[in-house]
């Protein structure tokens, strides 16, 4: 059976590292208290009750918090990033397993970083993981653009720009994620998907439906050399 060399999309958070051990709460954190102060009076900050359900409308929405302070709001995507990726010992905080390196060298084919987080912070956590030389493009947030707007995951119009600008099929393409509607979003156009599931909430993984968009489950990214001939194979 004829294989193709694939092109990797890899997400960062929750797929390369744990980030919900201590990066997403501290995110969390730096959110509510941004949008506190934004959806206050001007002298009262909102509650939380507040704060939390224009996060999650938003998250939901629009596949990042962000989207929806922009263009519902005004603000200043790269001074949110900033004030949300705020962190005083980011090192101390970042967890991930041994022989990631590794891995990405036996996994035939290109490999992009494609991440809904900020420039700064995800060449921090890639540095600090010794993986930058593994990854022949960096695309954080602030670079996915349609038309000059701001388009990040799980943006159709924006995957469909980067495929054509990297020269491959869909079908010659693989995202790695732990967000089901970004793999979603690329499955739709036909690009090839895989679940990292380490990091998920035990209850989402009862949920038989999310995985209808998703080709390859992994528990640990370090498992997808196992299913590289799946997923390069011409006739999957």
């Amino acid at each position: 059976m004829k294989q193709r060399t694939p092109l990797w999309l890899f997400d960062l958070d929750n797929t390369l590292h744990n980030a919900s051990h201590a990066i997403f709460p501290a995110i969390t954190h730096n959110m509510n208290m941004f949008m506190a102060d934004l959806l206050g009076d001007g002298i009262t900050p909102a509650d939380a009750e507040t704060v939390n359900a224009a996060r999650q409308l938003y998250w939901k929405r629009y596949g990042a918090t962000l989207m929806g302070l922009v263009r519902h709001h005004g603000v200043k995507a790269d001074h949110f990033l900033h004030e949300a990726h705020r962190f005083e010992h980011l090192a101390d905080m970042i967890r991930a397993e041994r022989g990631l390196g590794r891995l990405l060298e036996r996994l035939p084919g290109r490999k992009i970083l494609l991440t809904n987080a900020p420039r700064q912070y995800s060449h921090e956590v890639v540095r600090h993981l010794g993986l930058h030389r593994h990854f022949a493009e960096h695309i954080p947030i602030e670079a996915m653009r349609v038309h000059g707007q701001l388009r990040p995951k799980p943006s159709v119009p924006y995957l469909l720009k980067l495929l054509a600008r990297q020269g491959v099929y869909p079908r010659d393409c693989v995202l790695v994620e732990d967000t089901v509607s970004n793999l979603r979003a690329a499955r739709q156009i036909g690009m090839r998907t895989v679940l990292v599931t380490a990091y998920l909430p035990a209850d989402s993984l009862s949920q038989k439906k999310m995985y209808a968009c998703v080709d390859v489950k992994v528990k640990s990214v370090l498992d997808l050399p196992d299913h590289v001939h799946r997923l390069c194979s011409a006739h999957f």
